[in-house]
């Protein structure tokens, strides 16, 4: 969120990694990156809807202290692919979350 700063975080840092990881190794996070023309993180998600991945981000510590929030895009594969793809018959769609 705008205004939190670094000392802000510090109590939450190793909690988040903790989550972060449990959801990394859930599927529910695939990755995550920080931006470079702003404060701020770019997380792939694969999960069924944008509900499941708002409740996955729900979960972070950050969030639930009010220190971060999320906008979700959701995506979906580029169809064409879909027909040349192994994992074809997968109905998760891509969320991108943007941090705010």
């Amino acid at each position: 969120m705008p205004g939190s700063t670094a000392e802000q975080f510090a109590p939450y840092l190793k909690a988040e990694a903790r989550r972060v990881w449990e959801l990394c190794q859930a599927g529910t996070l695939r990755e995550i990156y920080f931006r470079q023309d702003w404060p701020g993180a770019v997380l792939s998600q694969e999960c069924a809807d944008a509900e499941e991945a708002r409740q996955a981000l729900d979960s972070l510590p950050p969030v639930q202290a009010g220190l971060i929030a999320f906008e979700i895009i959701p995506c979906v594969p580029i169809r064409g692919w879909l027909a040349c793809s192994p994992m074809s018959h997968r109905k998760e769609e891509l969320c991108l979350c943007l941090a705010k």
